[in-house]
C-alpha cells in the first residue's frame, strides 16, 4: 500500500500547521511520498509567500528596492524552522535566490522557490530524502509540459526511494530553466507522483473537508459530497467548483488512482473520494450544482437552417477566426445559439456579427447579455425519472425565467441559462428541491 500526500499552502503556512501535517503523515506508514506547497496565508490579513516572491522578483529584476521583501520572505521560513526546533539554516539558499533574482532568472523561478524551500524544511522535519522537482518534472524548450517523460523520470528517481519529499508546482526545461504549472499546480505534481509510483491513493490535504454540493457563499452549510466521479468533478470544476486544480485529474485518472480530498485541520473527517466509477448510490439525485456569471448568447435565426449543409461549421469558423471559444451551442430547426464569455466577446462583437452575416446570411442575429450558466450534475440523474421536470418546476416556483437549456446525451448534467440577477436564487431553488427536501 502506497499513498501520496499533498499539502496545500494553508496546511503549511506556519510551524503549527507543519506539526499537524507531520502527525497526519506519521499516523499512517503507507503515506510515503509528500508533495508540499509554498506557505499560504496564516490569517485573512496575511500574504501568500508566492505573492511575496513575485513582488520581490519584480522589484529586484527592475532595479527597485527589494531587500525588505526578501527579508520578509526569509522571516516566514525562519519562523517555521524555529517553531519546529530544526537545526536548519537557509542563508545559502536565500543568497542564491537573491543572486538569481538580480540575474533575472524569470518569474516562474521566483514563484517556485516557495515550494522548493518548504520542501527542504519538510524533508528535514520528516527525515525523508528530498527530490528536487527540477530533476524530474520535465518541460520542453518551448515551455510545454512533457507528461510521459516526467512519468519516466519520476518513476526512475523514486524507484529507489521508499519515502521522499517532492516540492510541488514546478519543473524544468532541458537547459535547467525553472518553469511552473498555473497557480495551484502543486495538485498536479501530487497526481504525477501518484501515477509514477503506482500509488493506491492520492490524498490531497487542504483547509476544507472535501467538495460541497453547492457554493457555501450561496447556500448556508451545504451538504458534503462523499463520493464523486472524475466526470462529475470535471463538470463541476469547469463551472467554478474549485478545491482541486482541474489538470490534477488526468494523470491519476489514467492510472485508475482515486483521490481523497481531506482537511488538515479536521483529519478525522472522511473528506470526498474522487473515483473513476462507483456502484455507490449517491446521497441525492444530484451530486452538485455550480455555475458562473458573465455570459452572452449570440442567437442566429435562418429559415431552413437545418437543410443547409455546413451551416454550423461556417458559424463556428467565424468565432475561431476571431479567437473566441464558445461554451455551449443549443440549437433548434431554424435557430442556433452560441454562448460565449461576455467580456471576451464584447471586444470583437462587431467583427463576429459581420463575419456571421457574410458566412451564412442569417435572417436575424440577436444578442442577449448578462447571462449566468448553471450546471446540475449527477450520475444519479440518469436513473431517476422527472429530474428535469423537478428542476424547472423549482425555478418556476422561484419565479426565475429560464433562458437556455442544454443537456448532454450522457444524462450526467443539465445546463441552464438564467439572468445574472437570478443566479443565486436559481442555485438555492435547485439545491432546495434536491437536497433540503430529501433530508
Amino acid at each position: 500500500m502506497k499513498k501520496v500526500v499533498k499539502f496545500g499552502g494553508s496546511s503549511l503556512a506556519s510551524a503549527r500547521q507543519f506539526k499537524k501535517a507531520k502527525s497526519i503523515i506519521t499516523a499512517d506508514k503507507t503515506r510515503c511520498y509528500v508533495v508540499p506547497s509554498a506557505p499560504g496565508k496564516r490569517d485573512s490579513n496575511d500574504s501568500k509567500v508566492t505573492d511575496l516572491l513575485y513582488q520581490c522578483y519584480d522589484a529586484a529584476s527592475s532595479g527597485q528596492a527589494y531587500k525588505r521583501l526578501l527579508e520578509q520572505i526569509k522571516k516566514r521560513f525562519d519562523d517555521i524552522i524555529d517553531g519546529l526546533g530544526l537545526s536548519l539554516n537557509l542563508d545559502f539558499e536565500f543568497k542564491k535566490i537573491e543572486e538569481d533574482f538580480l540575474k533575472k532568472a524569470g518569474r516562474p523561478y521566483a514563484a517556485s522557490r516557495g515550494e522548493y524551500l518548504n520542501g527542504i524544511i519538510m524533508a528535514h522535519y520528516l527525515g525523508f530524502p528530498l527530490l528536487d522537482a527540477a530533476d524530474a518534472v520535465c518541460f520542453d524548450a518551448d515551455g510545454n509540459f512533457l507528461s510521459e517523460k516526467t512519468n519516466e523520470e519520476l518513476a526512475a528517481h523514486l524507484a529507489s526511494m521508499k519515502q521522499a519529499v517532492i516540492p510541488g508546482f514546478y519543473g524544468a526545461a532541458p537547459d535547467g530553466t525553472i518553469l511552473t504549472f498555473s497557480r495551484g499546480g502543486s495538485d498536479i505534481t501530487g497526481s504525477l507522483v501518484a501515477r509514477a509510483v503506482n500509488a493506491d491513493l492520492y490524498e490531497n490535504w487542504t483547509d476544507v473537508s472535501g467538495f460541497l454540493v453547492a457554493d457555501p457563499r450561496i447556500i448556508s452549510n451545504p451538504a458534503q459530497i462523499e463520493t464523486i466521479t472524475y466526470r462529475e468533478l470535471r463538470e463541476l470544476a469547469y463551472m467554478g467548483a474549485s478545491v482541486l486544480h482541474e489538470d490534477a485529474i488526468f494523470p491519476v485518472r489514467r492510472a485508475g488512482i482515486p483521490i481523497n480530498i481531506k482537511n488538515t485541520n479536521r483529519p478525522e473527517d472522511p473528506g470526498t473520494m474522487i473515483v473513476e466509477n462507483t456502484s455507490k448510490k449517491p446521497a441525492y439525485t444530484i451530486t452538485g450544482v455550480a455555475g458562473k456569471k458573465g455570459f452572452c448568447a449570440v442567437n442566429i435565426d435562418k429559415a431552413m437552417m437545418n437543410s443547409e449543409i455546413g451551416f454550423g461549421r461556417k458559424v463556428l469558423e467565424v468565432f475561431e477566426d476571431c479567437s473566441i471559444s464558445f461554451e455551449h451551442m443549443p440549437s433548434g430547426i431554424d435557430t442556433m445559439s452560441i454562448l460565449v464569455h461576455q467580456d471576451e466577446f464584447q471586444e470583437k462583437e462587431q467583427a463576429v456579427i459581420a463575419g456571421i452575416n457574410r458566412a451564412v446570411h442569417p435572417d436575424s442575429i440577436d444578442l442577449e447579455s448578462e447571462l449566468a450558466v448553471i450546471a446540475v450534475v449527477g450520475r444519479g440523474m440518469k436513473s431517476t425519472r422527472g429530474t428535469a421536470g423537478r428542476i424547472f418546476s423549482a425555478l418556476a416556483h422561484a419565479k426565475i425565467n429560464v433562458k437556455m437549456i442544454d443537456q448532454g446525451s450522457s444524462e450526467l448534467n443539465i445546463i441552464i441559462g438564467v439572468s445574472n440577477e437570478d443566479f443565486e436564487d436559481a442555485i438555492r431553488a435547485i439545491y432546495d428541491i434536491f437536497v433540503k427536501t430529501a433530508v
